[in-house]
């Protein structure tokens, strides 16, 4: 009997198991919710819920400094809370991995949404982020296998941003291709 493949959340969940990452934190996020609930779920990983995204980047320095390694799961909304504590990364050169869904985008329905989605590559590379798209469900393994290994393996900050479209927020056309 064939199995499935997994989901795209089950594949980062497996990503994150095999690289090592022990804490994870997050600010509550439907497009992270799946994710979100297997990391809960497992006793060897340290599932944070943040008051905000930025403190995110003092649990993955204190985990680094804790001989552990974490990611920080987020919105694109949640980027420009970051921006001051992505310095400290930059600075101190603790490995950071962000899997970011994204906002703002094509089908976006909250106008709010859109200047921090729209501006979410450009700040984080600003600021020194290393940055990859994965614009379809296929190519999300991949790219945050990659982003892991560079985090990890040379000390910098990696962001993974997960396509709206991935996250279930559709364009008029292709909920009309439905």
């Amino acid at each position: 009997m064939k199995k499935n493949p997994p989901t795209w959340p089950e594949a980062i969940y497996r990503i994150l198991k095999d690289a090592g990452v022990r804490q994870v934190g997050y600010v509550p996020d439907a497009g992270h919710k799946r994710l979100i609930e297997m990391c809960l779920a497992d006793r060897e990983m340290r599932a944070v819920v943040l008051t905000t995204e930025a403190e995110g980047i003092g649990l993955a320095a204190g985990a680094w400094l804790g001989g552990e390694r974490s990611a920080l799961l987020m919105q694109s909304s949640g980027v420009g809370n970051c921006i001051n504590q992505l310095a400290t990364m930059r600075e101190c050169r603790f490995p950071l991995l962000m899997l970011v869904t994204m906002r703002g985008q094509d089908g976006e329905f909250n106008p709010w949404q859109v200047p921090m989605g729209q501006a979410t590559p450009s700040v984080l590379a600003s600021m020194g982020v290393v940055v990859k798209e994965a614009g379809a469900p296929e190519g999300i393994p991949a790219a945050v296998d990659a982003a892991a290994r560079l985090a990890f393996g040379s000390y910098q900050a990696v962001a993974v941003l997960i396509a709206q479209a991935v996250i279930g927020i559709k364009s008029f056309q292709e909920q009309a291709a439905q």
